[in-house]
């Protein structure tokens, strides 16, 4: 069945591609697509189906200041973070099988399946949906609080925390050489990062959550050129993507070098009357924490809404290149059944889009 081509966008790149504002995330054996109007997750069970839900996205257009430049990026932070959760949530909560349960159901295909029919992708998706509060939880709310708030503390230990006390053992007190300091801090948290992503990747679970990101990526590419979304048209498109959160992160700790370069710690330090030793590490480490939202804002701006919309640009490239090289070892290459996944996920945003489009042309 052809697949009708979207007129949300009428703005194109430089390579001939759709400017979209369309992303998504990989997840346990799964995908979750997000629009302007809604976000949709597809999951591959156990049993070879595929389970859809969608959920309306709060729009913050009624709060003029969550759109200005800068602060826009913090947002787009938090409610990815916040929309994260929720769909690392509803995948782990459908893609293990339930121990007291035998397999039931036949593997869908794309020739066999209605799933790709997207006049009837909505009613599937509401009846995936009741079906699945039926079903008992893999995981609780509480296990997954949990687990959100633990790789949180992790992350702050491993990326600031473990940084800044090594570079304080290397470089000395931060207000002796706050230039070298910082830069050291920064390679430091980048080479941390690089081999943290690469002893994951070893694992199986995250490999395969790997080539969901590539399926991501690919399912992204084949819209925005504007073919019709089947896994033949999306398999010929690269893993990498400028708008990867991946690129977004290395952004993040390249603009934090010059961010905390430019605070005058060494002058608090001096009026403040702060000690030598743990007082000064710790300042330090809380400043990292405090900025953070800034340095997300600035990234935002350049790798989003800059970059993300002159892909070809040769600035561009030169600037986004350290990102789309550590895509290397987040992306894997998918098999058409996790492009299947990325595609059912992608047509229920698109398709809540086309249908909000033609109520506004009314």
């Amino acid at each position: 069945m052809a697949e009708k081509k979207s007129d949300l966008s009428r703005a194109f790149s430089e390579d001939g591609a759709l400017k979209t504002h369309v992303g998504g995330q990989a997840l346990l054996e799964g995908i979750m697509m997000r629009g302007k109007f809604n976000w949709a997750v597809a999951v591959r069970t156990p049993e070879g189906d595929i389970y859809t839900e969608e959920h309306d996205l709060r729009s913050g257009k009624k709060y003029a200041w969550m759109g200005w430049p800068f602060v826009r990026g913090c947002v787009a932070l938090v409610q990815s973070l916040t929309l994260g959760y929720k769909a690392l949530e509803i995948a782990a909560n459908h893609a293990f099988a339930d121990e007291e349960e035998e397999p039931s159901g036949e593997l869908r295909s794309e020739a066999s399946q209605p799933l790709f029919d997207s006049s009837d992708a909505a009613a599937a998706a509401g009846q995936d949906s009741e079906a699945g509060e039926e079903k008992e939880a893999f995981f609780s709310k509480g296990e997954m609080a949990f687990s959100m708030i633990l790789g949180l503390v992790l992350g702050v230990v491993l990326f600031i925390v473990a940084p800044a006390f090594i570079t304080n053992l290397l470089v000395g007190e931060y207000d002796t050489n706050p230039v070298g300091w910082n830069i050291v801090d920064g390679v430091l948290r980048v080479l941390v990062f690089v081999l943290y992503i690469f002893l994951i990747g070893r694992m199986q679970d995250i490999k395969r959550m790997f080539s969901y990101h590539g399926a991501e990526h690919k399912t992204i590419h084949c819209f925005e050129h504007g073919l019709p979304l089947t896994p033949e048209n999306a398999r010929s498109f690269p893993c990498l993507h400028v708008r990867c959160g991946t690129a977004f992160l290395i952004m993040v700790m390249l603009i934090a070098i010059f961010v905390y370069t430019a605070i005058p710690l060494s002058a608090l330090f001096a009026s403040w009357g702060v000690p030598d030793g743990a007082p000064k590490l710790a300042l330090v480490i809380l400043t990292r924490i405090l900025f953070m939202p800034v340095i997300a804002g600035i990234s935002y701006e350049i790798t989003v809404k800059w970059a993300g919309s002159h892909p070809e640009n040769g600035l561009v490239k030169v600037i986004l290149w350290p990102g789309l090289q550590m895509q290397r070892l987040t992306t894997n290459e998918p098999d058409d059944q996790m492009l299947e996944c990325a595609i059912a996920a992608m047509k229920l945003v698109l398709e809540r889009e086309e249908r909000e489009a033609a109520r506004a042309s009314r």
